[in-house]
């Protein structure tokens, strides 16, 4: 059943085939993951979310709310990015929360394995994190949807509510900071 498309196994889920949906959400949990945890900064947040992502998903999938216009994964991380600034809405602040647990995200989600994940890769990793969080909100949000959820400009802008031209402005701004910031620090990637 692997070999099946995103609307094959959507078809059949909705045919009342359980398994299906759980094949897409295992093909997609580390980038869907990743994006929420990026943004929140907290573990047990983004688990949180996650698990309210795929509710979400469930019931809009049941209500017939989903179209193949796009591709599962975007739709999905779209839920995923509006949850996420819901919380940031009910909390009373956009501010992201700071990283609280000093466990690495890659390890956290396993992807990276065991003969890869030296201790240099995962100072890198933590240095791009922290440039990260030092990047105006806007800027931050479009490098993480492009680099780590690998969705397209107009995917970014459709989700940003904002034209495909200010995705790719905040992205072209968020590159030169992240730049000047590995200048200033003189940090070794």
């Amino acid at each position: 059943m692997n070999h099946l498309t995103e609307q094959q196994l959507l078809k059949k889920y909705m045919s009342g085939d359980q398994r299906s949906l759980e094949i897409l959400i295992n093909q997609h949990r580390e980038k869907i993951f990743t994006s929420i945890y990026l943004m929140v900064k907290d573990k047990y947040l983004a688990e949180d979310i996650f698990q309210d992502t795929f509710i979400k998903v469930i019931d809009r999938l049941t209500k017939g709310q989903y179209n193949d216009e796009g591709k599962f994964i975007h739709w999905v991380i779209r839920i995923a990015h509006n949850l996420c600034i819901d919380h940031f809405r009910k909390s009373k602040t956009m501010s992201f929360i700071k990283h609280v647990e000093e466990r690495d995200v890659f390890e956290s989600i396993n992807i990276a394995d065991d003969s890869t994940n030296t201790m240099e890769q995962r100072q890198s990793r933590d240095r791009v994190r922290k440039m990260l969080d030092q990047l105006p909100e806007e800027q931050r949000e479009v490098v993480i949807l492009r680099h780590y959820a690998d969705m397209s400009f107009a995917q970014i802008s459709k989700m940003m509510n904002c034209s495909i031209n200010t995705a790719l402005g905040r992205m072209r701004y968020g590159l030169l900071n992240l730049r000047k910031l590995v200048r200033e620090k003189e940090l070794a990637l």
